[in-house]
């Protein structure tokens, strides 16, 4: 998916370089969409060039850096179209971690388990406050859709979800064990 992100975000920003776009993508928390790292997103980046997806504009001292900018090719506009497509129709089942550790939940040391639960709390707590965050400082234009905004207000529904299911749970493991 990766891929995905670098050729919207060129679509939506030509000429940018790497590091301002790798920068857009930590500033709008798209590590809740995918996982990606710096050398992940320096690897696509670099994959997409060499496949004729993406150009440089310009390359050039900047601060006694070289700068590479980049823009989108033909191909990568197709390209693009043809993961809009492929990841706009695809639906999967949440599948968070944590639902393979609680399988084997009853042979586990209770307070242990309590104990991964907190973590989760703790864990979903501050996405949410990230997602708050961030959603405080949108501003949806008349007559435009926020689609990335949009996307923050249900991952925030989806989580405070799982921080009310982690909550009872723990409450139903801590009256169990009385």
């Amino acid at each position: 998916m990766i891929p995905l992100l670098i050729l919207g975000l060129l679509i939506q920003n030509p000429g940018a370089h790497g590091y301002e776009l790798l920068s857009l993508m930590e500033k709008r928390h798209y590590q809740y969409i995918v996982n990606f790292t710096k050398g992940s997103f320096y690897y696509n980046l670099q994959q997409l060039q060499e496949k004729g997806l993406i150009e440089e504009t310009h390359q050039g001292p900047n601060n006694g850096r070289d700068i590479h900018t980049f823009k989108v090719t033909s191909l990568g506009i197709e390209e693009f179209d043809k993961l809009m497509a492929k990841y706009g129709t695809k639906s999967e089942y949440v599948n968070l971690p944590v639902y393979g550790a609680l399988l084997f939940a009853d042979v586990y040391d209770k307070q242990k388990l309590l104990d991964l639960i907190q973590s989760q709390i703790d864990q979903t707590e501050a996405r949410i406050a990230l997602l708050d965050e961030y959603l405080a400082t949108l501003e949806e234009s008349p007559g435009k859709i926020d689609y990335f905004g949009r996307m923050n207000e249900n991952s925030r529904s989806h989580h405070l979800v799982n921080l009310k299911w982690f909550k009872e749970l723990k409450a139903d493991i801590e009256r169990a064990s009385d």
